[in-house]
């Protein structure tokens, strides 16, 4: 139990830094003019599209336009709506919105492979758009950076090796080989944050919590052990905070690089959300050194996943990953404001329901995968109700979020506007 509790913080602080990063990038591009000017430049030809689709079904996603036949303008709303959830999340929250991406497009048709390249390329743009590396350079380790990327680089390619090769040799052994996946992530986080719910409901803290922040401002003992290998070549960080600096093992950290580019690959999720935790955590990096390398390290290792393992195979929906992104700068910086007028422990729970919504969707859809692999011989109907009730469930919680956060925003917006 201790050491699932250990687990989940780790993946909960990686997280919680990786919503801070993307509240920073989504702030940047909403504050530069030319950046915006050219989203709405790509997004407009779009939504006419789907304007004159309503009218005539065979300009844009029809049978005969140049597109899968599954692909509508419907779609692209909904991946605008879905940006939308994951930014009120991420902002409000502060942590999870990036988790229910790839399976909120699995969940409006998307098939597992496109959502998780998809969901790359979206994480790839909003790096580039919006990163304002200059500022962060100064705490880069170049060579802590340079072996991590070489392990993440290499992870990119397992991961999208793994993820092509189940798709080619049976598409629905992808879509089963995905959801597992994300189930078995939410479901872990989910319970383990309701858990913390319940306990901070009761008054009750979670001392492991406590315990996780206060290791970021020293050394933990898995980092003292780590640092302790002498295995050539040896990179030396942290000169300017600690004499002399610390060493590590450059194989220690191209061998974690290998483990988030692997899961960026496979999930799509930029693999940001374990890079901090592990820096910190295992490796014995400071916090300033690691939000430094943290940033190049989701815009090379989402761009080479996302291009080197998605794009150039046609696993990419350029349209939704726009509309994603249009969404997700509208909902993180509401989410953030909302944060002035709402308690902590709503937010809390509000993150346990999420997340635990994101694995029932996920849940829900093995059983009707499984019967059409002749894995398990049960009724389609059943699997179809099972399902069915999977996505009501999702997107009822999801909307129920939405307009709550909504309704917090503009019921307080004289006093948000006062605190501006």
């Amino acid at each position: 139990m201790n050491f699932g509790r250990q687990v989940y913080q780790f993946l909960l602080s990686g997280s919680q830094a990786y919503a801070r990063w993307d509240l920073e990038v989504s702030t940047s591009i909403l504050k530069n003019r030319k950046k915006l000017l050219i989203l709405l430049a790509l997004a407009v030809p779009i939504l006419a599209g789907c304007l004159a689709e309503a009218y005539e079904p065979e300009i844009l996603g029809g049978k005969a336009a140049y597109a899968p036949a599954f692909y509508t303008g419907t779609i692209f709303l909904a991946s605008i709506a879905v940006g939308l959830a994951a930014g009120l999340i991420t902002g409000c929250i502060g942590a999870g919105g990036g988790f229910i991406i790839t399976p909120a497009l699995m969940a409006v048709g998307v098939k597992g492979i496109l959502a998780v390249g998809t969901d790359l390329f979206h994480i790839f743009a909003k790096a580039i758009m919006g990163t304002t590396i200059h500022k962060k350079l100064g705490n880069v380790s170049g060579k802590l950076a340079i072996a991590f990327l070489v392990g993440s680089i290499a992870g990119t390619f397992i991961g999208g090796f793994i993820n092509k090769g189940l798709y080619n040799k049976d598409p629905l052994l992808s879509e089963l080989f995905i959801s597992a996946i994300y189930a078995l992530l939410l479901g872990f986080l989910g319970f383990y944050a309701l858990f913390d719910f319940l306990r901070a409901t009761r008054g009750v803290q979670a001392k492991a919590a406590s315990e996780s922040q206060n290791a970021s401002a020293g050394m933990t003992g898995l980092s003292v052990r780590m640092q302790s290998v002498n295995v050539p070549p040896m990179i030396t960080f942290d000169e300017d905070l600690v004499p002399g600096g610390r060493r590590i093992s450059g194989w220690i950290v191209a061998a974690g690089g290998v483990v988030v580019g692997l899961l960026a690959a496979i999930m799509g999720v930029g693999g940001g959300f374990v890079t901090f935790p592990m820096f910190v955590y295992i490796f014995g990096v400071s916090s300033m050194t690691t939000v430094g390398t943290d940033i190049l390290q989701i815009i090379f290792t989402a761009g080479f996943a996302a291009v080197g393992q998605y794009a150039i195979y046609g696993y990419v929906f350029y349209t939704l990953a726009v509309g994603m992104l249009l969404g997700s700068l509208l909902g993180i910086q509401i989410g953030a404001l909302t944060t002035k007028v709402v308690k902590g422990v709503h937010i809390r729970g509000f993150y346990a329901m999420s997340i635990i919504a994101g694995f029932i969707n996920r849940v829900s859809v093995l059983p009707k995968k499984l019967v059409e692999m002749e894995v398990i011989n049960w009724s389609p109907s059943v699997c179809g109700v099972i399902e069915q009730v999977g996505n009501y469930i999702f997107w009822g919680v999801v909307a129920f979020f939405g307009l709550w956060v909504f309704s917090k925003f503009f019921v307080n917006l004289g006093k948000l506007r006062g605190e501006a």
